[in-house]
């Protein structure tokens, strides 16, 4: 049976009906949204295996696509400070989909960057496996759980994680970024 839309719902109108059944059918969630025409579900820590079990499971999101990260910092070694004050988080998102019926829902969610760590997907989605290792690589987050967790890009014996803002860009530290040039005043002219 399907949860398609009726004639006469415009697809704007079927997108929030659809976070609305997302919202409830996982009952602990943060409100589900619509953010640039996709459903975003924020969720605690402690319950996204949980959560992503039940888009699985009752929301028939049974095509993993995608999972990364994002570090929310104050503190940044290249390019522009950020506008305002943020606080200071990882956000991991994984987006899933039941592709059968055209539904692709993203979900987030944060953890500390003391010690950042959350529950494996690997045992609701096998295709988890090499997005959580390049998570693990690249910004320091550990899944536990995962069945083999380390690294797949980077040389044994390389230090520091290279997408958290913190990391250290040595070409940018020897040379400025394109268009931000320290101009050198121009020579006086001699008569």
């Amino acid at each position: 049976m399907s949860n398609g839309p009726s004639e006469a719902q415009t697809p704007h109108e079927v997108l929030f009906a659809y976070a609305e059944h997302v919202y409830d059918v996982l009952g602990f969630a943060d409100p589900v949204a619509v953010r640039h025409r996709t459903v975003k579900a924020h969720v605690k820590a402690d319950r996204w295996v949980e959560a992503l079990r039940k888009a699985r499971n009752d929301l028939g999101l049974v095509f993993f696509s995608w999972l990364s990260a994002i570090d929310w910092s104050n503190e940044v070694q290249v390019g522009d400070a950020p506008a305002g004050h943020v606080v200071e988080r990882f956000e991991i998102l994984a987006i899933v989909a039941d592709i059968t019926e055209g539904h692709w829902v993203t979900f987030t969610t944060d953890v500390s960057k003391d010690d950042p760590h959350i529950e494996s997907l690997v045992s609701v989605y096998r295709g988890a496996n090499w997005h959580e290792r390049e998570a693990f690589e690249m910004f320091g987050i550990e899944f536990i759980g995962h069945p083999n967790l380390r690294k797949i890009y980077l040389p044994e014996g390389f230090e520091g994680n290279p997408m958290r803002k913190s990391f250290p860009l040595l070409s940018r530290e020897l040379r400025p970024w394109p268009g931000s040039v320290d101009v050198e005043p121009m020579p006086e002219a001699t008569s």
